[in-house]
């Protein structure tokens, strides 16, 4: 029986979600019963063990996978496939590699039909957001790791969506470049805000951008604990110096890392 998804004032709503993959003679539930609402304009994470259904949830949200039951909702809409009001930023880049970063940076507008004086403005805007201007006229095979990522960043931005889904946009990155895209990724949302679901394995990373971060748990995958994040934006380095940072971190890494089978530790929303 289809039921009828609750009304809800949130940005995301996931009400019961289900999904489940056949694997040879046997069902793999990759989520099961996951609840979560995020507000407009909410940067929230999502961390977890391997296999705990993050990219799946991502992908639901996205458009890419439909639920086996339950609600995926955007304003308040059923999604039922992918759409320009949600950016989706994946680890691999995906850029084109024979276009230039501004012409990346430009598909998306030139497909919706945006008149050029209107899209080459807004490139250039976006493109100088993440400090690409040098570059605007470079083919991907040009670019680091850390520019590559910015120009895909860039590329969402530029078509205005009103929710980034993001899946470990910085996970094959170095270290220095990993954090210094953390506080560039801040500083653009910051100014050019939007409702941003945010994947990561890393806890530092997690606590560092959010304003909740949310702890997955694998087996079936599942919501396990909501820590909400009390440290004002902006946030500089020395942010992770501080004592309320270290706090959150240690809670965080220990209900990743120390689940009790069975158990949730925390609300799912």
């Amino acid at each position: 029986m289809t039921t009828t998804p609750s009304t809800t004032t949130a940005k995301i709503s996931v009400q019961d979600v289900r999904k489940t993959f056949q694997l040879k003679n046997e069902e793999f539930v990759a989520l099961e019963k996951v609840s979560l609402d995020i507000a407009d304009n909410e940067f929230v994470t999502v961390v977890g063990p391997s296999g705990c259904g993050k990219s799946t949830l991502m992908n639901i949200l996205a458009g890419l996978e439909p639920p086996t039951s339950g609600h995926a909702l955007v304003n308040g809409k059923e999604v039922s496939g992918p759409g320009p009001d949600r950016g989706v930023i994946f680890q691999q880049y995906a850029l084109f590699p024979w276009l230039t970063v501004r012409k990346n940076v430009e598909f998306g507008l030139k497909v919706a039909g945006v008149p050029n004086p209107e899209r080459r403005e807004r490139v250039d805007y976006f493109i100088r957001m993440v400090g690409l201007e040098q570059f605007a006229d470079a083919l991907p095979k040009m670019l680091s790791g850390g520019m590559k990522q910015r120009c895909a960043i860039a590329r969402a931005y530029a078509v205005d969506p009103s929710i980034l889904l993001m899946d470990e946009p910085f996970g094959a990155l170095d270290a220095l470049t990993r954090v210094k895209l953390q506080e560039q990724l801040l500083e653009t949302w910051n100014t050019e805000k939007r409702t941003v679901m945010f994947i990561t394995h890393d806890v530092d990373e997690a606590v560092f951008l959010a304003n909740r971060v949310v702890v997955m748990a694998a087996r079936p995958g599942r919501i396990y604990d909501v820590i909400d994040v009390d440290i004002p934006y902006p946030r500089a380095e020395d942010v992770r110096l501080s004592p309320e940072f270290g706090e959150l971190r240690n809670r965080v890494w220990h209900s990743v890392y120390h689940q009790k089978p069975g158990t949730v530790a925390g609300p799912a929303s």
